[in-house]
């Protein structure tokens, strides 16, 4: 049976690798240890550690940018309805000969809207501490109605004997533009008459305080410039 031969010279050499790699791993892991307990015990002893930081927020106040996107903001929405009753009558005429009445059921919305374009930088003034904010908005404003063609027709409408027969030979037989002008008034007044411009005012602060909340400020101010007179 053959005998193994052992290298002893190549035994020999290989230990003394063995044991530098050793040394080598056991000081990198000390050396990984030492360092940052060494630089938290300095900065813990004074004059020691690095130098303190300045910190300058040099951030702008976002807020107007944000609004002047905005550009117009409609803040409250009212639909309302309006019957117009119209008549026209041929003086001394009967109606059955001559004259006309029309019934139209009108349905139209009216936007109360609040302007953001013309605002200049002093609209929103940050605090010192950038946590609370004041901003200055012109007043709601009532956009005129627009009718839904939908939801608003002629419920009725009567003509005399001349105004069926002239209809007849007439490329336009009716001309019902001063009836839609004139619901379109009547909505405009109930408008003014409801409680749309308040409304307009608190979805707009609700508004403006979600949005400046999400950009860091605690406490939000809003002010309406008064209404311009007349």
């Amino acid at each position: 049976m053959p005998h193994q031969v052992l290298d002893a010279t190549t035994t020999t050499a290989a230990a003394p690798r063995r044991r530098r790699a050793w040394r080598l791993a056991v000081a990198a892991v000390a050396v990984a240890v030492a360092v940052p307990v060494g630089v938290q015990v300095a900065g813990s002893l004074p004059g020691f550690g690095p130098p303190e930081q300045t910190v300058i927020d040099r951030s702008p106040a976002p807020l107007l940018l944000a609004l002047a996107d905005l550009s117009e903001y409609h803040a409250a929405t009212g639909t309302f309805q309006a019957v117009v009753d119209l008549e026209r009558d041929t003086p001394w005429v009967p109606s059955v000969i001559s004259g006309e009445r029309t019934t139209l059921l009108a349905t139209g919305g009216v936007d109360a809207v609040v302007d953001f374009g013309g605002l200049g930088p002093d609209a929103v003034r940050p605090s010192a501490d950038r946590r609370s904010v004041t901003i200055t908005l012109p007043p709601p404003r009532l956009a005129p109605a627009t009718l839904d063609p939908a939801q608003t027709r002629v419920l009725d409408r009567d003509r005399g004997a001349v105004e069926r027969i002239g209809g007849v030979f007439a490329d336009d037989p009716v001309d019902d533009a001063a009836l839609y002008r004139l619901a379109a008034q009547r909505i405009d007044d109930a408008a003014r008459g409801s409680d749309l411009l308040a409304r307009a005012e608190t979805g707009t602060r609700d508004m403006l305080t979600g949005l400046a909340g999400s950009l860091g400020y605690d406490r939000v101010e809003v002010v309406f410039d008064a209404v311009p007179a007349d």
